[in-house]
């Protein structure tokens, strides 16, 4: 279809289209002026998500997140703040409601949730995509009641947000107690059995004791080096002095040996002098030679106890070697049953210790968890509280009346051609050719003022096809 020949129809046929327009509108008109006056309250919330969380000190990474904003509007938009709002506003207190709720349900299902999905169908949220308002809409029949649904639903909404956040928050707190308390309990009896080992066994808490049994058995380990040198040198003199008690150091820096032996010199001297003189039978010479073998009696005598006294000393020293020796082992083992003790005391310290930070780590826990339970602040801040609206939202009159005309235009357009199609008539020299499928022998004009206007548009398209047909050998009509 051309453009000549939709004139053509929408001329013959402007009625259809002006009586479809202005039923439309008409209709518009009507639904405006009958349709309920609605009133549009608004309020407006800032969320900050880059703020840190004022008892864990951090900055949460889910509120960085974009579904964060769709979460905060689901949330808004939930059964759980409606009903909130429905008990704070004592809307299930409301006789009329009431009425129709059981008109509208016959008294099936709850009141208090047909209520809030009742009064949600009002509620309008829109998040912002450049920022973090959240923008909220509350449509009503009443400026006063739409603000006051509109308030009702931000402080339900800031109160629910900051009970689920205290929710897992208490629940925490009460696995957190009862986990302190078991720790507690753990730890008591974990020092309460360390302390009684102690007690038993004689230890402290620091290693002072363990430290002077360690110097005492190095002291005695020293003393026992020292004394097995003694021993060893005494049984070397003791056998010297065994083998020849004469050569041994010790008969010969004996002082009274050394006198002995002086004066046995002196005598043997002597005893050689008056042996020269008098002969051997003279008396001098018999009581010379009794002093000598009295005197290497006396050196005899006096060498044997030397030898006597160093083989004691022997003795002694081995004795003493066998005393030390006996205290070192039990040195060593007093310290070794020591260092086993402490071992022991040590895992029962680790013990402790270990509970000890577990408590401490749990219990701080349970502090936050408990601070966390009893914090009413959220992230949520009300930018704008929402008033009496003073125009009305609904019904939109310019709006209303603009896709009126819009609508009745198509739609009028839509009826004249569905008419024509129904009733088709011949317009146009076009609807001769191609709908009637007859050669064109001429045009009738009405007038001759006509005639040269007409000539000229009308019949130009048909003196193109003409010449189309003749290039092709086709039979020729003249128009007349």
């Amino acid at each position: 279809m051309s453009l000549n020949q939709l004139f053509a129809i929408l001329k013959a046929r402007w009625k259809i289209v002006l009586v479809v327009l202005l039923t439309v509108v008409s209709l518009t008109g009507i639904y405006d002026l009958i349709a309920p006056r609605k009133y549009l309250a608004t309020a407006s919330i800032m969320v900050d998500v880059k703020s840190p969380d004022p008892v864990a000190g951090m900055v949460l990474p889910a509120m960085m997140t974009p579904s964060y904003m769709a979460t905060l509007v689901d949330l808004l938009v939930s059964e759980r703040v409606a009903l909130r709002v429905v008990r704070s506003l004592k809307l299930n207190e409301n006789p009329q409601l009431m009425q129709q709720w059981r008109d509208a349900t016959g008294g099936k299902g709850d009141f208090d949730s047909w209520v809030a999905n009742t009064i949600g169908k009002g509620l309008d949220v829109q998040p912002s995509r450049e920022s973090n308002i959240i923008a909220i809409a509350y449509e009503g029949a009443d400026p006063a009641y739409a603000a006051a649904l509109c308030n009702a639903f931000v402080e339900s909404y800031i109160a629910t947000s900051a009970e689920l956040r205290m929710d897992p928050a208490k629940q925490y707190n009460q696995l957190f107690e009862g986990l302190n308390n078991q720790l507690r309990e753990r730890l008591e009896k974990a020092q309460a059995k360390l302390s009684t080992f102690q007690q038993q066994n004689g230890l402290v808490a620091t290693d002072e004791r363990m430290d002077i049994e360690m110097g005492r058995l190095a002291e005695l380990s020293t003393q026992v080096t020292q004394m097995q040198a003694m021993v060893s040198d005494s049984r070397n003199r003791k056998r010297e002095v065994g083998a020849r008690a004469e050569r041994s150091p010790e008969v010969i820096n004996n002082t009274l040996i050394a006198s002995l032996t002086g004066d046995l010199l002196r005598l043997e001297a002597k005893r050689d002098e008056l042996q020269t003189r008098y002969g051997d039978n003279h008396p001098a010479m018999v009581e010379a030679r009794n002093n000598i073998a009295s005197l290497r009696a006396k050196i005899a005598a006096e060498s044997s106890r030397v030898a006597g006294g160093v083989g004691m000393m022997n003795t002694v020293n081995e004795n003493r070697l066998a005393e030390l020796q006996a205290s070192l082992d039990e040195q060593r083992a007093k310290v070794l049953r020591m260092k086993a003790l402490r071992d022991d005391a040590a895992v029962m310290i680790r013990d402790v210790d270990n509970i000890q930070r577990a408590y401490d780590v749990v219990q701080a826990r349970a502090t936050q968890s408990r601070m966390e339970s009893q914090a009413t602040q959220t992230n949520l801040s009300l930018l704008k509280r929402a008033t009496a609206p003073s125009d009305i939202s609904s019904p939109r009159w310019v709006m209303h009346m603009l896709l009126a005309l819009f609508v009745g235009t198509l739609g009028g357009l839509a009826a004249a051609l569905i008419a024509e199609v129904m009733d088709r008539r011949v317009r146009t020299i076009d609807d001769v050719i191609a709908d009637l499928n007859v050669p064109l022998v001429g045009v009738m004009l009405k007038s001759a003022d006509a005639k040269s206007s007409l000539l000229g548009k009308k019949m130009q398209p048909w003196l193109m096809r003409q010449q189309k047909t003749e290039a092709l050998g086709a039979p020729q009509v003249a128009p007349l």
